[in-house]
């Protein structure tokens, strides 16, 4: 099957990028069903405008996607930019249903979409989320399991305004996107940005976000040791460069939730991480390197190949705000990296302040889903 037709460009106004991009689409399949927009937030407030162009320039007339304040596209990313990127999605007309704003409760969705997904299990989503919804994670793991594989992919909206999202219609505040059933043929895998550095250790007591003890011991202590004397004689340096990592339970490829560190106090021998923990769970440091970022993109773009039979026909990627040139390097390096060993494919996406894989919001790390035949 052919691939999907897609374009991309960079332009103070976003009616310049918007016909670069339909330039580089050419002539728009008919069978063409499904938009995927991505959009620097600089034209957040020109959103509305620019989803009604591409609506009567494509004939598309459905759409999802989000802003940020870095975009991606195949080989590129566009990072504080004005900068659009376009991917037109061939889909049969009862394998996908987009879905608007989900801020509270599922009342609403069900009712609206419980008939689809009776008839069409949705079997994988890709969701674009509003960071400040207190709710966002619990509406993460309930969509989640309204799905067959028990997986989303998606990401959290990056934006120096408005944190606006594309479902159909303009979307703030929720969790939206699309839901696909199992006709549509989909892979996906997670690359991390960190590696640990020390071993896992049990939580032996804990407040909210505050560890107070690590294999029975201060967490300070326990922490120290594993970071090592050097870094542990300048804590305040630490901070953008150490982590915590919570691993993920059950997992089979040893993924693990990357969370800030936010507080040390030395006086108590306490440590605080930017997530809830309880007595019981396991934690480990992890420190944010280039180096091993790169090999573990390099070992999970290895293994999407190894699943393809032929090139992709499109893929969406989402990474953190904290990678591509901050982590990479210039030059679009983290794109160029996919582009090496997948080939020249249709891609679009952006840099997100929050990643989602399964029903899980991670932090420093990439996540590519594509599109196969």
């Amino acid at each position: 099957m052919p691939p999907f037709r897609y374009g991309h460009a960079a332009n103070a106004d976003w009616t310049q990028a918007a016909a670069a991009c339909l330039t580089q689409i050419g002539q728009v399949p008919e069978q063409a069903n499904l938009g995927f927009l991505y959009v620097s937030d600089e034209f957040a407030d020109e959103l509305d405008d620019l989803l009604d162009w591409l609506r009567h320039a494509t004939g598309v007339q459905q759409w999802v996607g989000s802003v940020g304040i870095g975009i991606c596209a195949t080989g590129v990313e566009y990072y504080e930019q004005p900068a659009i990127a376009v991917m037109l999605g061939e889909f049969p007309a009862d394998a996908f249903r987009v879905f608007p704003s989900l801020i509270k409760d599922f009342d609403a969705f069900d009712v609206s979409h419980g008939d689809w997904i009776q008839a069409h299990p949705p079997y994988l989503g890709l969701i674009h989320g509003d960071p400040a919804n207190e709710r966002i994670e619990s509406l993460i793991q309930q969509l989640a399991q309204r799905t067959t594989s028990g997986f989303l992919v998606g990401g959290l909206t990056s934006s120096r305004g408005s944190a606006v999202g594309i479902a159909n219609t303009l979307t703030e505040g929720g969790l939206s996107g699309v839901l696909f059933s199992d006709q549509v043929a989909l892979m996906t895998r997670l690359s991390q940005g960190c590696s640990p550095i020390g071993p896992h250790r049990t939580i032996t007591e804990a407040q909210r976000n505050i560890l107070i003890k690590l294999d029975g011991q201060p967490a300070l202590e326990k922490f120290k040791e594993d970071i090592g004397e050097t870094l542990a004689q300048d804590l305040g340096s630490l901070g953008g460069y150490i982590f915590a990592g919570l691993p993920i339970p059950g997992s089979d490829t040893g993924d693990y939730l990357v969370r800030n560190l936010i507080g040390i106090d030395p006086d108590h021998g306490l440590l605080a991480i930017g997530d809830r923990v309880e007595s019981g769970r396991e934690i480990m440091f992890c420190r944010r390197d280039a180096e091993t970022a790169r090999d573990d993109l390099d070992r999970m773009l290895r293994a999407l190949r190894q699943r393809l039979s032929r090139p992709p026909r499109g893929g969406i990627y989402i990474s953190c705000l904290g990678r591509g040139v901050n982590l990479f390097g210039p030059d679009s390096a983290e794109l160029k990296q996919i582009q090496d060993t997948l080939g020249d494919f249709p891609l679009v996406g952006f840099y997100a302040n929050g990643e989602i894989s399964q029903d899980r919001v991670y932090g420093y790390t990439g996540v590519l889903t594509l599109f196969a035949d």
